[in-house]
């Protein structure tokens, strides 16, 4: 494994293009654009304003940077460094902005959610769509890009509408059994689309793209619902992660629950493999130093190295009980994610804050728990195999596969916490970030 130097971040604000090419960072108002192999600047942009968020285009032609506080948003061309172009969306404000599937449109939803303003890059042409909901997950495309669906809210009830993107026609309106619809998901195929309540109700509404109700889905009732979903990639399940420390999957033929995960603090399973991060102190053979050592390899030699141990069944967890008093305990399943070849689901019960839980999904059972000394910050796949790589705020990168685990420390001068990880589309690297910081790791293929 090899790692780069450190460079400047901020906002983590760090983005692989889709085609794998370049790498697109933020540091305060600039926007560096790296070639993604060798990192050396391919482009520097000045925005008006410190960047809030980043994103490419589809066909990895364009960045767009969105400045909120300031209500614009920039685009630039890795084509034609000189062009550029200038959206203000004046005393209407800005709280989002994103790319449509075909890379030349450009949808801002404005402050206090009045509108989503449709800007063409081709024709200039604006079209707006009224009434979007503020929710959390009120826009989604289908994986191929031909519908988009958006949550809206009129007259105090919830609503869809389905647009076709090509020319931004309305396919289908029809209004959601919700009490305060929370967020909105498409199946990978394109053929149904998930919705989901408030926490405070839980139910799970199936769609198709007629906008037929197909399914709901409750599991309880009188206790905070639904916190995190996820679809496979094959379309083929649905998994539901609740307050209530469990993931219920549903089968796309019925829409029925064939099954649920929990997460209890003691794993008692002789077949589930438990992997225990433990630190182990540097042995250091003063007798073969140089005085004073280098800084590069003082921190190297004096950093507390940390492995993996196999425990023995059973095991307790750290377990921490939730504040009930207080808004959005942490408690319930907040991270989900299948892996690319459906094999695996991993998950994070924010009651058991420092632990993955990677489950058997051709078995559905729990397959592996990895136990960090840290609490889960964010867990990736890679996009080509069944390999987890895992951030828990220190200056490490876990990486998790069928054939075991590894823990490797960065070899980095001062202060890295890693926070935030994203691989590459070939899965043969991934960008670390930190608060102020990132470095990209190279793996080589035979790894793990």
């Amino acid at each position: 494994m090899n790692f780069s130097e450190l460079f400047k971040l901020s906002g983590l604000l760090a983005r692989f293009s889709p085609d794998g090419k370049c790498l697109a960072s933020c540091v305060q108002y600039r926007l560096v654009v790296r070639d993604a192999s060798t990192l050396q600047i391919l482009q520097l942009y000045t925005c008006l304003d410190q960047i809030q968020h980043i994103e490419w285009s589809s066909d990895s032609l364009f960045v767009l940077c969105a400045m909120y506080k300031r209500g614009i948003v920039q685009v630039w061309s890795l084509e034609q460094p000189d062009w550029h172009c200038k959206i203000d969306e004046g005393s209407a404000g800005l709280v989002a902005s994103c790319w449509s599937p075909d890379g030349r449109h450009i949808l801002n939803t404005t402050e206090f959610h009045l509108r989503i303003t449709v800007w063409s890059l081709c024709t200039k042409s604006v079209s707006y769509i009224k009434y979007p909901k503020a929710c959390p997950q009120g826009i989604a495309f289908t994986k191929d890009g031909h519908y988009m669906a958006v949550a809206e809210r009129r007259d105090c009830k919830d609503f869809v509408s389905i647009f076709v993107c090509s020319d931004w026609q309305l396919l289908r309106h029809f209004d959601t059994e919700t009490q305060d619809l929370f967020g909105i998901e498409w199946a990978p195929n394109g053929c149904v689309l998930a919705v989901w309540d408030t926490c405070l109700e839980y139910k799970i509404l199936l769609y198709s793209l007629d906008g037929r109700l197909l399914s709901t889905f409750r599991a309880y009732e009188w206790s905070l619902g639904v916190k995190s979903i996820a679809w496979s990639p094959s379309s083929q399940f649905l998994a539901i992660g609740s307050y209530d420390e469990k993931v219920r999957i549903l089968n796309h033929v019925t829409w029925k629950k064939i099954t649920e995960f929990e997460h209890p603090a003691t794993i008692a399973n002789s077949k589930t493999i438990v992997y225990k991060e433990v630190e182990k102190s540097p042995s250091v053979e003063t007798e073969r130093l140089s005085f004073p050592p280098t800084r590069a390899l003082a921190s190297s030699l004096f950093s507390t190295q940390s492995k993996y141990d196999v425990s023995q069944v059973p095991v307790s967890l750290q377990y921490i009980k939730p504040v009930a008093d207080r808004a959005n305990p942490k408690m319930g399943i907040g991270m989900l994610a299948f892996s690319p070849d459906n094999c695996f689901l991993a998950t994070k019960n924010d009651n058991i804050p420092n632990a993955v839980w990677i489950w058997d999904i051709q078995k559905l059972k729990l397959f592996v728990v990895l136990e960090q000394l840290c609490t889960i910050q964010s867990f990736q796949w890679d996009p080509r195999q069944p390999r987890l790589a895992v951030c828990t705020g220190n200056s490490k990168v876990y990486l998790w596969s069928p054939a075991g685990c590894v823990s490797v420390q960065v070899p980095v001068e001062g202060d890295f916490q890693i926070v935030s990880l994203s691989w590459h589309s070939s899965g043969d690297s991934m960008v670390l970030l930190s608060k102020d910081n990132f470095c990209v790791c190279y793996l080589e293929r035979e790894e793990v």
